[in-house]
């Protein structure tokens, strides 16, 4: 059996069922606008759609139709973190970013396709839950939750996420 996947002849069939997809790949990229700041067809913006420039995170990025929404804690944007330290309020706060965020760079809540939710306490969960599905009338996106040691700026819950770009018209 070895010996089948290493001989010329399925090297040769392997590679063949392999460079269709990698040229139409490569040609996707190549047919997208070019950024200076990255690769092609990426854009880095900040929290007003604005492009990020050059800081350590970059809140949002657009590729192709979909956006990357980097993980959104309940101090983000908010940097006196003057509020209640219940999960309610950390999960809204939360929440509102990343719809903010996803509504800048094109998309909808419906269109979030996958969500991952870090909460410094796993007993916050049903809270969590509680805010969380008012976000979501029509269904929620797939999503992953843990249980983290700590958050920065002492945020009880933050989210990332994926979404599609929503096409208008």
């Amino acid at each position: 059996m070895f010996s089948a996947l290493t001989s010329r002849r399925g090297f040769a069939a392997r590679l063949a069922a392999i460079l269709p997809g990698l040229a139409a790949s490569g040609a996707a990229i190549n047919a997208s606008p070019a950024s200076p700041q990255a690769g092609p067809g990426v854009k880095k913006l900040d929290y007003e759609g604005k492009p990020a420039g050059t800081g350590f995170i970059t809140p949002l990025v657009l590729h192709g139709d979909t956006l990357y929404i980097a993980g959104q804690g309940a101090h983000s944007h908010d940097p006196k973190g003057e509020f209640p330290m219940d999960i309610e309020t950390h999960t809204k706060k939360v929440m509102d970013n990343v719809k903010t965020l996803v509504e800048t760079g094109g998309g909808t809540m419906d269109s979030i396709l996958q969500l991952t939710v870090f909460l410094t306490k796993i007993d916050d969960y049903d809270g969590m839950n509680k805010v969380f599905k008012t976000y979501f009338p029509n269904g929620g996106p797939a999503r992953t939750t843990v249980a983290v040691a700590a958050l920065p700026g002492n945020s009880l819950v933050e989210i990332n996420c994926i979404a599609a770009i929503v096409k208008k018209g």
